[in-house]
């Protein structure tokens, strides 16, 4: 690692420019080093593919210690008691447990969240997607963030979980207030949100899984409470946790590469013709290469459970590891050009869905819902453009825009 490097000079989350394009700073932080020791979130930032890679499949890591220490044996404060039903809500769900918890938890889900459940949706999403572009022809334009990005995977979260159309507009807004606290510098006020969403979303969970406990339906929820093995099943709480991770990670992060996606593509005019020449065979390419040239998910942040060196460093017991998603996903050593958008791309590991045992599990939905989205614009908005600068939401670790404005 270079000594003479300082890295908070380069790694400003806090920053409008850095936050606007990370990239040439990840470049620089791959050329000094594997691990920077980060002060102001006493974090180790690891920017390399390589080693994003295996650390996600390391199991000296944990989203978790608690599975094997106290807070206080590992050396970190316990969280407010003010924020407790947030940390309630987010400990019980999947993706911040490890094994034997996880196993369990994950292998429960998947009996109910199948690739027939996915599958089935099929018809619902493409119809929906047509619907919505219909709609924005018909207007001229408007805000793809709202128009699109933000209404198709929402409502099929809420198609998929059985939340009545009538309740569907409760559920971003709790989303988002939830998804404030994995940022990395979040405030009373944030904290203060993400708590109030958390008691309004778990009390409608429960009532909603009480209805479904009376009268289960096709629906996901009914297919948790059904799911068993051995004798075990998923508890209420983990049941509720798995639903608010379903509609946290299944949504943020298609809303983000959907918006992120055609961004990109306004800005190369050339990759989009070649688009919408060849939508059949550039499709599917192309969603992996959206998802990897502009990676709605930044950062995904590890706990060290047993010492480990990477390049050299001793990282001890303890430390927090941030994961730089965005950065391992322009790593030179793995793409070529990458910092080029090539919707022809065919060796394309990128981390944007993470690996390992969190792996994540809507993967196949977020597929299925950015080439729905992506062809229906194709086909019905050919002409489609942009008519505004967008707004960029001001948030680093997830990453988006918060309007696209544009015309037919």
């Amino acid at each position: 690692m270079d000594a003479a490097f300082e890295v908070t000079e380069v790694f400003a989350p806090a920053s409008r420019e850095f936050v606007a394009d990370p990239y040439p700073a990840y470049a620089r932080l791959r050329e000094a080093g594997r691990a920077h020791h980060y002060a102001p979130t006493d974090q180790w930032l690891i920017p390399h593919h390589a080693d994003v890679s295996a650390l996600l499949r390391d199991r000296r890591l944990g989203r978790s210690y608690l599975h094997r220490f106290t807070h206080e044996e590992f050396g970190r404060p316990a969280p407010p008691a003010a924020h407790e039903p947030f940390h309630v809500l987010n400990d019980h769900g999947m993706l911040d447990l490890e094994a034997p918890a996880h196993t369990r938890i994950r292998r429960l889900v998947a009996k109910a969240f199948t690739p027939r459940t996915v599958e089935r949706l099929r018809p619902y999403v493409t119809g929906l997607a047509d619907r919505l572009v219909a709609g924005l022809v018909a207007d001229g334009g408007g805000d793809l963030v709202a128009r699109i990005a933000e209404p198709l995977p929402v409502a099929v979260i809420a198609e998929m979980l059985g939340v009545p159309e009538a309740d569907r507009p409760l559920l971003r807004p709790w989303s988002a207030a939830i998804c404030g606290m994995y940022e990395l510098h979040p405030g009373p006020e944030t904290a203060a949100r993400a708590v109030r969403a958390s008691v309004e979303f778990t009390a409608y969970l429960r009532e909603l899984i009480a209805v479904r406990r009376r009268q289960p339906g096709e629906d996901l929820i009914s297919g948790l409470i059904a799911a068993h093995e051995d004798g075990e099943s998923l508890s209420e709480q983990e049941m509720i946790s798995t639903c608010v991770l379903l509609l946290n990670a299944g949504h943020e992060a298609t809303v983000n590469a959907t918006v992120n996606g055609w961004y990109a593509l306004f800005r190369h005019p050339a990759q989009l013709a070649a688009l919408r020449a060849d939508p059949a065979g550039l499709v599917p390419a192309a969603v992996e290469e959206l998802m990897r040239y502009d990676s709605p998910l930044q950062l995904f942040e590890r706990w060290v459970l047993d010492d480990i060196e990477i390049g050299g460093v001793t990282i001890p017991r303890g430390a927090e590891l941030a994961l730089l998603f965005g950065s391992a996903n322009h790593d030179p050593a793995v793409f070529d050009r990458p910092a080029g958008l090539d919707l022809a791309r065919r060796d394309n590991p990128h981390l944007s869905f993470g690996a390992g045992i969190h792996y994540c599990i809507g993967a196949p939905l977020a597929r299925l819902e950015l080439t729905a989205s992506l062809r229906a614009l194709l086909r019905g908005a050919p002409g489609l453009r942009p008519a505004a600068e967008p707004r960029r939401n001001p948030n680093f670790v997830i990453r988006g825009l918060a309007e696209l404005l544009v015309e037919v």
